[in-house]
């Protein structure tokens, strides 16, 4: 009945990468779109609020705000 023996150095250095990769898959989640997706998406977004702003009906003096 022996134990495996293990390199602590080793083991933490695994650990270490492991949780790296973790963060890594999280960061590639969360940031990981191209500069020209990120553009692409602004421009629309841009564009939508325009229309949206052109297509507003002016408020007369008798009209109350909403």
């Amino acid at each position: 009945m022996t134990a495996e023996i293990i390199n602590l150095r080793r083991a933490r250095k695994a650990k270490s990468r492991r949780e790296a990769e973790l963060r890594a898959e999280e960061n590639r989640a969360r940031f990981g779109r191209s500069k020209h997706e990120r553009q692409t998406t602004d421009a629309e977004q841009n564009l939508a609020a325009r229309r949206l702003d052109a297509s507003r009906r002016d408020r007369g003096p008798d009209e109350p705000d909403a």
